[in-house]
């Protein structure tokens, strides 16, 4: 019987051991698998960080070219007025030439 014992025991035991070695290479492959996560979400963090930088720069380039545009209109709406003054003066100058 006490043969039989220590022969069982030690049948328990490998069979422990190969659970264990089992575990232990699940565990590895997770801790493979996250540390790939951890890599890619690392690339990724930058990424994002990057296009933020981008995207406040391509918003300060388009206030600054929105303010542009609307000089040019400011100015564009001058110089209609001054034409329209300028055509005003030329037909009052002309007037008095066309009635003589």
């Amino acid at each position: 019987g006490h043969e039989q014992l220590l022969k069982m025991m030690e049948e328990r035991m490998m069979d422990v051991e190969q659970k264990l070695r089992l575990v232990k290479r699940l565990l590895q492959d997770k801790v493979n698998q996250l540390k790939e996560q951890l890599s890619k979400n690392t690339k990724a963090d930058a990424m994002v960080k990057d296009l933020y930088v981008e995207n406040a720069q391509l918003l300060k380039a388009l206030e600054v070219t929105e303010q542009r545009q609307k000089t040019a209109e400011r100015k564009n709406h001058l110089l209609e007025e001054k034409i329209a003054n300028l055509n005003r003066i030329v037909r009052n100058l002309a007037a008095p030439a066309f009635s003589s």
